[in-house]
């Protein structure tokens, strides 16, 4: 179940809105296959392990894999078909599928013509490693990462922006890992304006996500890093009904950019609730990787929206300059949002920490 699921990873940014599953085949004691889902369309890892069996006789054989096999047709016909037609003797299973084609289905079929079936093997690595596809198919919305490398004193630049670096080469190559797993990555208007970032995959090998600008009356100069696009470069501006329809709104159009209108909350920001929705019902987004400032950052954490923070924390103090979550607005302890602490580990001197809500 272990090696499934390190195949299943070889999917990471090439299979969404489908999840990463992989496939391990076992006869005799021996692995004898071994398969993965390559990408979004293609055969699922069930039945890309079952190709490579051809003249194997399987009755005896055990399939293991992270993620219980659909039952439906969608762009592949059902895995349930095909291991019922190989009629495997065993299969075991991480995961149950939350989709409800699927949830339970699977297992049930299998059962039904004979075939064992064991479920929960390492089932909380297996949720974990599918955590953007559990959170887009039960609630329609994106998983989010909030990501930020900041001081041992909790800041992410001087009080005149400067940021340049204070985290070592080694965080920055793992956010770029972590750009590579994602859908989207998600910047504010300061954060745009003032870095001019380009918000790509370097370092690491992995394709770009989407990209996407908060920009609400659409004031940010288009000579900018993110509004150069092509096919590998592709980029979401955000901002109010009114100026999606505008002639700003029409040249960034032509430049190749999509536009997403947004609903306004009562104090006139973007309605970040909004934008998430649109985000997985329009364009199949399932996971949003916010590299903003405060500003936006807050903004997550005290609506609720964030899922998930991955703070890089460098040995550095400065003692003043722009908080991580500076603008977040509570009266006592007891209002303060609060995560769990998922993993935390040494890069070099600086500190990875992952918090989940």
């Amino acid at each position: 179940m272990r090696r499934a699921q390190v195949l299943a990873q070889n999917g990471t940014g090439l299979v969404s809105p489908n999840p990463l599953v992989g496939t391990v085949i076992v006869k005799n004691g021996k692995i004898i296959a071994e398969g993965w889902h390559h990408a979004y369309g293609m055969p699922h890892a069930e039945r890309d392990a079952i190709s490579k069996c051809d003249g194997i006789d399987l009755t005896d054989a055990i399939l293991y894999v992270n993620l219980e096999p659909c039952t439906h047709h969608g762009k592949q016909p059902p895995c349930t078909d095909a291991i019922i037609e190989k009629k495997f003797k065993t299969v075991v299973i991480a995961s149950n599928d939350p989709n409800l084609n699927v949830s339970g289905d699977g297992s049930n079929v299998l059962r039904k013509s004979g075939i064992e079936v064991i479920e929960g093997v390492m089932k909380n690595e297996a949720d974990w490693l599918n955590r953007f596809f559990f959170k887009h198919i039960t609630s329609g919305f994106p998983y989010v990462i909030l990501k930020a490398g900041q001081t041992a004193d909790g800041f992410t630049a001087l009080d005149s922006g400067e940021s340049k670096w204070i985290t070592n080469l080694e965080s920055r190559t793992e956010a770029h890992k972590l750009r590579a797993q994602v859908d989207a990555v998600m910047v504010g208007f300061n954060t745009a304006e003032k870095d001019n970032p380009e918000l790509t995959v370097r370092h690491v090998e992995g394709r770009n996500p989407w990209r996407i600008a908060l920009d609400k009356n659409l004031k940010l100069d288009t000579n900018l890093k993110l509004f150069q696009t092509d096919e590998k470069h592709r980029t979401i501006i955000c901002c109010s009904k009114e100026m999606s329809e505008s002639e700003k709104a029409a040249k960034l159009q032509v430049l190749g950019n999509e536009i997403l209108a947004s609903d306004l909350e009562n104090d006139g920001k973007m309605d970040l609730k909004d934008i998430l929705e649109k985000l997985e019902r329009q364009y199949r987004i399932t996971s949003v990787l916010v590299e903003g400032g405060a500003t936006l950052h807050s903004n997550f954490i005290e609506k609720g929206l964030a899922d998930e923070l991955q703070l890089f924390v460098a040995p550095k103090f400065f003692g003043h300059g722009i908080s991580t979550f500076g603008q977040i607005n509570i009266k006592g302890v007891e209002e303060a949002p609060t995560f769990n602490l998922k993993q935390v580990r040494q890069i070099g001197d600086d500190i990875h920490a992952i918090y989940i809500k």
